[in-house]
């Protein structure tokens, strides 16, 4: 429906390796190779949910799960400064919007916010750039869309190191809205963007903020999902003791 997404691939700067698999090729003339563009290309937004859910989380919509070539081009553009991949990422997450929010209705787009530590070491806002992507393909696809930076966030602890008790204490924590943040333009839908999500957690006290102050987000639209590992099962065989 947005179309044009894999002519952005083919328009980035040759880069050492491919974004999605990490492998280096001969003469690859694309942020990423053919074969990783064929996997991203099959997937399709679709809804997912934490389990537990936290409270006040809004119904949320994904690309697909959080690994394979999706994980690695988003490593690639957060952690490993491939700004460029901002542009294909952003019309990646313009089409989990498209499929979150339904009909073409007027939308606003609300972005998760770094952290200033965070936006420091990625030299800026890495869902910002995302978002202002995302905005643009919508745009070009006939939606009216605002976006909105109503949320600050303030230092928290490292996510890895926490269970799912501490992610949500430290999210509610760490967001703040700013002065002036009034409700959203009447007949508009609050679309929550985040890159990846994974309890739930950080969504979930982003809306419960955003709330308070009549911008309480109708969905959330992410990028990957991750998914509960199923527990391994060790099969218990029984050993007859040893004789002497």
């Amino acid at each position: 429906m947005l179309g044009g997404l894999w002519a952005d691939l083919a328009d980035l700067v040759l880069p050492a390796e491919c974004a999605g698999c990490r492998e280096r090729r001969s003469g690859l003339r694309h942020g990423v190779c053919p074969d990783c563009v064929a996997t991203l290309r099959v997937l399709r937004p679709g809804p997912v949910r934490p389990v537990p859910a936290p409270p006040g989380l809004p119904p949320c919509h994904a690309l697909g799960p959080y690994g394979g070539p999706l994980r690695e081009t988003l490593l690639a553009y957060k952690e490993h400064g491939r700004h460029a991949l901002a542009r294909p990422l952003g019309a990646l997450l313009a089409e989990v919007v498209a499929a979150a929010v339904g009909s073409v209705r007027p939308v606003v787009l609300v972005p998760v916010p770094d952290t200033p530590q965070a936006a420091r070491a990625r030299y800026g806002d890495h869902l910002a750039r995302l978002t202002r992507h995302c905005a643009r393909r919508l745009r070009r696809a006939g939606w009216p869309v605002r976006t909105s930076r109503p949320v600050r966030a303030a230092a928290r602890p490292d996510s890895v190191t926490l269970d799912s008790a501490g992610r949500a204490a430290a999210a509610t924590a760490a967001f703040r809205v700013r002065a002036g943040v009034g409700p959203a333009p009447d007949g508009s839908c609050v679309v929550l963007l985040d890159d990846i999500v994974t309890t739930g957690a950080t969504l979930a006290a982003v809306s419960r903020v955003l709330a308070v102050h009549g911008l309480s987000p109708s969905v959330a639209a992410v990028l990957a999902a991750t998914e509960k590992k199923a527990p391994v099962v060790t099969e218990c065989v029984s050993v007859s003791p040893l004789r002497v």
